[in-house]
């Protein structure tokens, strides 16, 4: 059945392309739509999973050039900013602090400290999360960390299945907003939406704006979960075995201490990157490559580059390219044409409503998180760009709609990432299932959290 779906996928993409490369489209240049054809067929693939990501967004990234769409040093600009040096300083970054045992230190101590229902493993769940986003710039190896330890929980508590598949969920559940309360709490996406903007926004001037809202999110979601998946039976966590090993781990190692120090000086240049100057991707990038040094470093061995995946960077370089290739080729500005009604509401609270609904929507037919973002916000902000809106607000909004949102697993990476036995023990049935409070979420946070929060600060 799987590779029934990725054949019919091949063909309906390049069905679609031929389509619209052949259709008379008014108001679009030659480039524009050679450019709408190459992106719906993309997108598509990536829907579909025709294959692994990364062969399509390299593929997409050689038609744009081979076919002179624009010119490489458009189609790859994601290369000459920093965006891509964060990711590849965040995935090496989550590799010292595992490799330390560092973060299964704080997990066990977590679990010691505040685990013993199951109420409270959701809870801890969330505050491991919060406490882990500040130091391993990565949603994905933080969640297979704290389900790593949570797995021990499961067994240790004699927790029966049916319970223990909404825990697994509420994991990476969890990475999702959280993530977003930091600039650095996923450095795939937060720093992507602020590229688009094309607004200077540093590590606090993120926490400003976005804390507050992202921090409601994540409450309501815990508080969602809980009301969603009840417990079949009271849970009583041992911990007793956490202490053992916490016990066992001794005193902070050499490794661990190296691992505090970079890291410490990493979250205060992220914080203070208003006053340096130094992008938080730059400073990423050589806190990781420190962390390799003999004598000050010794966390990173050479094998730890197998650890920054080249499909997710490729991945992200085609996404960032649809944005700037269809602002080059007019295609973003046509898509605002198409789309969007001939004036943007005056009202904030409808403006914001509008823009989670559509991007929603655009969300749902595409599925990606990274792959909308590179068409919903260009063109979004192409139909702002007349008024005197902040580009930060409609960028924002888009990414809270199209991430804090989904239905199914592949809608959101880190979701997918966690599907099945061997991750995180769910289903698409748990996300489904979620999928309406979750929406009831992603809409009072934008319409009314945001909204209201940068009204207060004056961004709105």
């Amino acid at each position: 059945m799987n590779h029934q779906k990725r054949v019919i996928g091949l063909f309906t993409g390049i069905f679609a392309a031929v389509i619209l490369y052949a259709a008379p489209i008014a108001g679009l240049s030659r480039e524009g739509q050679i450019c709408l054809s190459l992106t719906i067929m993309t997108v598509i693939f990536w829907a579909c999973q025709v294959a692994q990501p990364g062969y399509v967004s390299a593929l997409l990234l050689a038609l744009y050039v081979v076919l002179g769409v624009a010119e490489p040093p458009v189609v790859f600009s994601a290369w000459t900013g920093t965006t891509i040096y964060l990711i590849i300083g965040a995935y090496l970054i989550a590799s010292a602090v595992k490799n330390s045992g560092l973060g299964e230190r704080i997990a066990y101590w977590f679990i010691v400290r505040f685990m013993h229902s199951y109420q409270s493993i959701f809870i801890s769940i969330f505050g491991l999360t919060f406490v882990l986003s500040v130091i391993i710039p990565h949603p994905w190896p933080r969640a297979f960390l704290i389900m790593s330890i949570i797995r021990e929980v499961i067994e240790n508590a004699k927790i029966p299945r049916k319970d223990a598949v909404p825990i697994g969920y509420a994991v990476f559940a969890t990475s999702v907003p959280v993530s977003m309360i930091f600039l650095t709490g996923d450095s795939s996406i937060n720093p992507l939406a602020v590229q688009y903007a094309g607004v200077e926004l540093g590590w606090f001037g993120w926490l400003k704006l976005m804390g507050v809202p992202c921090a409601a999110a994540s409450v309501l979601t815990c508080a969602a979960l809980l009301a969603v998946f009840r417990p079949s039976q009271p849970v009583l966590v041992d911990k007793e075995s956490a202490r053992q090993r916490l016990a066992a781990m001794g005193k902070l190692g050499r490794q661990e201490l190296r691992a505090i120090i970079w890291l410490s000086a990493a979250v205060v240049l992220w914080a203070t990157d208003s006053i340096h100057g130094i992008d938080i991707g730059w400073v990423t990038l050589i806190i990781a490559m420190l962390m390799s040094m003999p004598l000050v470093g010794e966390l990173l061995p050479a094998q730890a580059w197998s650890e920054v995946p080249v499909h997710v960077l490729l991945f992200i370089t085609a996404a960032m390219a649809i944005g700037r290739v269809g602002a080059a080729t007019g295609m973003n500005a046509w898509i605002a044409d198409t789309v969007f009604p001939g004036a943007a509401p005056s009202n904030p609270f409808l403006f914001a409503a509008l823009i989670a609904a559509v991007s929603i929507v655009i969300h749902m037919l595409l599925g990606s998180v990274i792959a909308v973002m590179g068409v919903a916000i260009p063109a979004i902000l192409a139909f702002t760009a007349h008024t005197s809106l902040n580009p930060l607000v409609p960028a924002l909004w888009v990414l809270s709609a199209i991430n804090l949102h989904y239905v199914f697993p592949f809608q959101n990476m880190s979701i997918l990432v966690g599907c099945g036995e061997e991750n995180g023990l769910y289903t698409q049935r748990e996300t489904i299932r979620f999928s309406i409070p979750l929406l009831a979420i992603t809409l009072f946070v934008i319409v009314v959290v945001e909204t209201l929060w940068w009204k207060v600060l004056g961004l709105l």
